[in-house]
């Protein structure tokens, strides 16, 4: 009994290993955002422009998600050259040192209809902290583009401190808020 509950569960495994979908946020209609507030008063946005982002998901509904990415930091873009070139540096980001930020999420509860929230791990700036990150499921379709294969389309949210990873402790708030919000969406096919 024991052995054929053992090979069962094998099995199990197994299949479930095969009905996994690894979902790919495509770069040309995705992206990866965030935004400061400047001396308590203006909103700044900023992204970047080079990252990968990955689901991975056996249902339907991507109740059982898992979500992956990376970003080049030197890939920051806020419109404005100068502040690009100071956010690459030692001062925030320090590229050179940290080339890439990662996240990986560990578990997903359905908090609505479509609606999900990650827990997981961000690490950047040679720092890892556990982020919740709110992730809304808003459909898949056919891509006619790409011979009808299928698209799902996403947004995600998050806020962090940025002091909680070293980035910028020599601009308090309120020059720049210690607080930022990110925000990510895209659409996301099955990696062949």
């Amino acid at each position: 009994m024991k052995k054929t509950t053992l090979f069962l569960a094998a099995m199990l495994a197994i299949f479930t290993g095969w009905a996994q979908k690894v979902w790919t946020a495509d770069p040309y209609h995705s992206y990866l955002g965030f935004e400061v507030v400047h001396l308590g008063i203006a909103e700044v946005p900023g992204n970047f422009g080079k990252f990968n982002v990955t689901l991975t998901a056996s249902k339907d509904d991507f109740s059982d998600a898992v979500l992956e990415f990376s970003a080049e930091t030197n890939s920051v873009y806020t419109r404005v050259e100068p502040r690009d070139n100071h956010l690459r540096s030692a001062d925030f980001f320090n590229v050179e040192k940290y080339p890439t930020m990662t996240y990986k999420s560990t578990s997903i509860k359905k908090v609505g209809k479509n609606e999900y929230e990650l827990t997981g791990n961000l690490t950047m700036h040679g720092v890892t902290k556990p982020v919740t990150v709110k992730m809304e499921y808003q459909g898949t379709t056919q891509n006619p583009n790409a011979k009808g294969a299928p698209v799902a389309g996403f947004e995600f949210e998050a806020k962090i401190k940025r002091s909680d990873f070293g980035i910028g402790n020599g601009f308090p708030p309120p020059m720049i808020s210690d607080e930022v919000e990110i925000e990510a969406h895209g659409e996301f096919g099955v990696r062949s």
